[in-house]
């Protein structure tokens, strides 16, 4: 049996959840502003596109106009542009040919990885102010999310990308 002082101590499930709210948004605004800040003269919805795109290869346009909250016409529009530059690809698909499946182009790759690099490179900075110990448990803190919520998002059909080097990617990416 455990003393009553240690138990009253220890952190509960609902302020883990709670400093959870509290932090991500602001760690994802950060990454976010990073990332689209390094977007190589695209617009916000071109380079969500990208992101959307690299994320799942051979979307079609209607998951992307939902991904955007924005019309068919609108990602049709969107899309165009994106191919013009020769950021990405426009093929229909064998099964049914009224589908478009979108994919990255080298360029468009290009694109996000330069962003990626940039946004890694950014928090480096700020990760850099940190102690050898608190980089330590901020990077076991990291694991331990990756292995509570990383099933959940297999589960439910919302993998997570990962690099060729088997890294988790999102809108973070490494060099």
């Amino acid at each position: 049996m455990q003393p009553l002082h240690v138990t009253s101590n220890m952190l509960t499930a609902s302020r883990c959840a709670a400093e959870l709210l509290e932090t991500l948004p602001t760690v994802t605004w950060f990454i976010r502003r990073q990332m689209r800040g390094n977007r190589r003269n695209l617009s916000v919805p071109q380079f969500r596109t990208l992101v959307r795109v690299s994320h799942h290869p051979g979307t079609p346009l209607s998951d992307v106009a939902e991904h955007l909250g924005a019309s068919l016409p609108t990602t049709s529009r969107i899309v165009a542009g994106l191919v013009k530059k020769g950021y990405l690809t426009r093929c229909g698909s064998e099964a049914d040919r009224r589908r478009i499946a979108l994919d990255l182009t080298t360029g468009g790759r290009a694109v996000l990885k330069a962003a990626r690099a940039a946004t890694q490179d950014r928090l480096e900075v700020e990760l850099g102010r940190l102690s050898d110990p608190q980089r330590n448990t901020l990077l076991k803190a990291m694991a331990i999310l990756q292995q509570t919520f990383g099933d959940s998002a297999a589960a439910s059909g919302k993998e997570i990308n990962r690099d060729g080097n088997g890294h988790a990617g999102s809108s973070i990416g490494r060099k």
